[in-house]
Parts: C-alpha cells; sequence; structure tokens
C-alpha cells in the first residue's frame, strides 16, 4: 500500500496488530507484551472506533508495561494511571466515535459475565488527530448508518447533559448542523459524497469533545451493559435506541421535572435539525418522528436481532447505571429504563 512504501523510503520500521472487533484487556496485554521490548517511538492507530482505543490503551502501557486491568474502571484496583503513555496518533476511517479527541479506551468482555469499562486519563489523548474524509470513502452502509448515529447520539446526550455548558452547547449544535443532512445523504448514497463525508467526520469528531467534557446519557447508559452481554456493535445499540430513548425522557421530564430546561433543549435541535423556527411542542414531535424516520431509513436492527430477550431485561437495567446515565436529563426509574429496552426487542 501507498502509506506502507511511504515509510519504508523514510527509513521507518513498524509492528502491525490487527483489531477485529471490540478490543479486550487480553487483547491490550497481549500486544503490549509482544512488543514492548522493541524501540517504539509512536503509536498510531488507523480505523473504527475499536482500531483507536486499542491504539490508544496500548499506547499508554508500553512504558509502564503492567496489565490495562490495573486501571479499567469498575475493574480491579482502579490504580491512578501514572504514564507516560507512548505519543499516540489517531487516524480515524469512519465517523462515528470521536475517540480521536477522547482520554478513555473502551474495553469489552463479552458474555454472561461480560463488561464494558473505559481505560481514562488525560495522558491518554492523541497527540494528533488525522481526519481526512477521503478515508472514510469505502465505509460500508452499515457502518455509515451505525456510526453515524453514535455521533448523532453523543452530540444530542451532551447538549441535554446536566453537565452542559456554553462552550459545548456551541460545539454540539454545531456538530448537530453539520450532520442534519449528511448522515441521510451520505447513506443514501445522494449528492455530492466528499461534501456528505466531511460533514460526517466534522460532527464525529465534535461529538469526541462534547462527550470528553459533559458525559452522555440514558443510551450510553444502556449500551455499557448490551455491548458487555451480546455481539451487539456500539453504534448499533445508539442507532436503535436514541428515538426511543428521547421520548422516554421527554416523558419523564414532563411528569416530573417539568420545570427543567431539558425539553426546551431537545426543542432546539427539533428546530436546528427541521430548519423551521417552530414553537417547542412541534419542534418536540418533529425531533421525535425525524428519529423514528432515521432508525427506519437507516435500516438499524432490533436488539432482538442479536439474542436479546424479555428475560434479560432486568439484568440490563441493573448494570445500566455507570457515569454515562448519571449525566441524563433526568434519572429514570428502571421501568423506564426497561421499557426503552423492550420497546426495541
Amino acid at each position: 500500500m501507498a502509506l506502507s512504501r511511504a515509510l519504508q523510503q523514510r527509513g521507518f520500521t513498524w509492528q502491525l496488530i490487527h483489531i477485529a472487533g471490540e478490543p479486550s484487556p487480553t487483547l491490550i496485554d497481549d500486544s503490549v507484551r509482544a512488543v514492548r521490548g522493541d524501540p517504539i517511538d509512536c503509536v498510531v492507530g488507523i480505523g473504527g472506533g475499536s482500531a483507536l482505543d486499542a491504539a490508544k490503551a496500548i499506547a499508554g502501557l508500553l512504558k509502564p508495561g503492567n496489565s490495562v486491568l490495573d486501571h479499567l474502571e469498575g475493574v480491579g484496583p482502579e490504580l491512578p494511571y501514572q504514564g507516560p503513555s507512548t505519543p499516540f496518533i489517531a487516524v480515524p476511517t469512519t465517523a462515528g466515535t470521536g475517540s480521536e479527541a477522547t482520554k478513555n479506551a473502551v474495553l469489552s468482555v463479552q458474555g454472561a459475565d461480560g463488561f464494558k469499562k473505559s481505560f481514562r486519563d488525560e495522558k491518554l489523548v492523541a497527540e494528533y488527530a488525522v481526519i481526512d474524509p477521503d478515508l472514510l470513502a469505502d465505509c460500508p452502509k452499515q457502518v455509515i448508518a451505525a456510526n453515524g448515529m453514535d455521533a448523532f447520539t453523543q452530540l444530542l446526550e451532551s447538549y441535554v447533559s446536566t453537565k452542559a455548558n456554553p462552550f459545548t452547547d456551541v460545539l454540539a449544535l454545531s456538530g448537530l448542523g453539520a450532520m442534519r443532512n449528511a448522515l441521510l445523504l451520505w447513506y443514501e448514497e445522494v449528492g455530492n459524497q466528499a461534501e456528505h463525508r466531511s460533514s460526517m467526520a466534522y460532527a464525529a469528531l465534535i461529538s469526541g469533545m462534547t462527550l470528553a467534557q459533559v458525559g452522555l446519557g440514558s443510551v450510553h447508559g444502556l449500551a455499557s451493559p448490551l455491548g458487555a452481554f451480546f455481539p451487539i456493535p456500539h453504534g448499533v445499540v445508539c442507532g436503535t435506541l436514541v428515538a426511543v430513548a428521547t421520548r422516554v425522557n421527554l416523558s419523564a421530564l414532563r411528569l416530573r421535572a417539568p420545570e427543567s430546561a431539558a425539553p426546551r433543549r431537545y426543542a432546539q435541535v427539533g428546530r436546528l435539525l427541521s430548519g423551521q423556527p417552530l414553537p417547542d411542542p412541534e419542534a418536540l414531535a418533529y425531533l421525535l418522528d425525524l428519529l423514528d424516520d432515521w432508525t427506519r431509513r437507516l435500516n438499524l436492527p432490533r436488539l432482538g436481532d442479536y439474542g436479546v430477550t424479555e428475560a434479560d431485561v432486568a439484568r440490563i437495567v441493573a448494570n445500566s447505571r455507570g457515569s454515562s446515565m448519571k449525566t441524563n436529563p433526568i434519572v429514570l426509574t428502571d421501568d423506564e429504563i426497561g421499557s426503552i429496552v423492550r420497546s426495541r426487542l
């Protein structure tokens, strides 16, 4: 490939690690052991969120040499990460996770006793992020849909987060505006594809910036146990749940927190996506209808397609109250969280 030839011509040598699926702690530890004795000056992650998260974690542990389980949130001793990290360069080839702009590497163990947790520290942030929309040109349609809805969900949840602030508000609305038309037109191969890829690459980058500052919400709270217990890609979880989770949030806010500013924030997103100065009730209705429409047009699978059943709901709900759920605009009851899952079985 052209990159390999260019590196060889300039005297670079490298070790190549392939990341198939979401990275596990074992993969990170094995990779670090395999290459730690080599004189590595830099780690470059090229790929989707899984590749970037794996590269980020490997870069963080090459010099210290200990197990990632020492630092993984909610797993093991949760020792403070001291570093130093090997310099890390992020090169995303999908538009979704925003990992190129975050300090956390998400690692998973799937199965009945599985988990999905973060290795998180400021020292893990990429030294450089190379955002090249041309690298998105070969994305399969199902990746465009799932990753695009991941970016959208991150922007929406950041905007209505209990920690949202004027700085992240401007960023989140900018990202949402960029992807307003780009996602579906890119997915459906309509119009200027280069422009759509550029808009989505920008939106994904911004979504990483906002989530890193103010957190997320109920969709990502559920993504953790669903991704741990079942072989569901993260973007699919976000895309299939965001419409109903938004509806449940708004219902709970009307019932228990009518004074909250969150409904007005959801309405602002509805106005932005409609391009019309709609009053709040119409803007909220537009947002909910639009999300239902996107879920259908992007052919997002249901949870049941990955083996989730009614019998699993209680366990999913019990494991959903991690850090993301804590910044949801309202504390949801177990029944409300369960209704989100049941609606997409």
